[in-house]
């Protein structure tokens, strides 16, 4: 089951994720006008010395500026968190196509494609597994994230630290041909009730394992190592249970 921790912005950091079992290391490029800050580099840079993959997102989808960063970085995977829920069909016809052209113009880069869930209660099934349907043909790793209608990043999906609709991502699941990794509200608390409900083929935590200010609040762009080593462990539990039952085995 793959592990994913994102909003890694040190390479100090990576590393010692790497080191606790961490599959995916995931930055954040906050802007266009920081596409080619030298940390983000430094971290791919160090993720691409050890087995596990570094993630990518670029919080702009102006075409030229992502294809400039796909140039510049080489990540190993893409990730693209746009709130496809609030776009127009026209909207969601140039995505597929800008992304049908990077998966071309770099094809040892690996595209994730968000497929936002809300939180519920809701009537968004079958507008998200259409989306899905949608997306499928030019994604190599699907991530669900929650959907709420005022993002705290305008326009993409993301960062809410709310749990999705559960049972709605396990339809994704199971109607998807490409491995989907599970994310929005998770950490050490929820996740083996997360993989045990939605069956994934891994599990995405942001604000579930950054570390706390004094009001208990998370702190962007810092991990709790404490956290991230249990959130480790518990996903380790949970898949071992899984697989000791042979109806309950993840089907992504």
């Amino acid at each position: 089951m793959i592990i994913q921790i994102y909003e890694i912005q040190t390479p100090q950091e990576a590393r010692a994720l790497v080191e606790l079992g961490v599959d995916h290391i995931g930055s954040v490029i906050q802007d266009n006008a920081r596409w080619n800050a030298p940390v983000i580099k430094d971290v791919i840079g160090a993720v691409r010395k050890t087995p596990a993959k570094s993630s990518l997102i670029p919080l702009f989808s102006n075409p030229d500026a992502v294809y400039r960063v796909l140039g510049h970085l080489r990540p190993d995977i893409l990730h693209l968190c746009e709130s496809l829920l609030l776009c127009s069909t026209e909207e969601l016809e140039r995505l597929q196509h800008l992304q049908q052209g990077m998966r071309e113009a770099f094809p040892a880069v690996a595209m994730m494609r968000t497929i936002p869930v809300p939180a519920g209660p809701h009537d968004a099934g079958e507008k998200v597994l259409a989306l899905a349907r949608r997306f499928e043909p030019v994604s190599d790793f699907f991530l669900i994230d929650t959907h709420a209608p005022h993002s705290p990043v305008a326009g993409f999906t993301g960062i809410t630290g709310k749990p999705c609709d559960w049972e709605l991502a396990a339809g994704v699941v199971r109607q998807s041909g490409i491995p989907v990794i599970l994310a929005g509200g998770l950490g050490p608390e929820n996740v083996m009730e997360a993989i045990r409900a939605v069956r994934p083929a891994g599990v995405d935590s942001c604000t579930g394992t950054n570390a706390r200010d004094s009001d208990a609040m998370p702190i962007r762009f810092q991990k709790d190592l404490r956290r991230v080593r249990c959130f480790v462990d518990q996903v380790r539990s949970a898949q071992k249970a899984l697989a000791s039952f042979p109806g309950m085995k993840n089907t992504a």
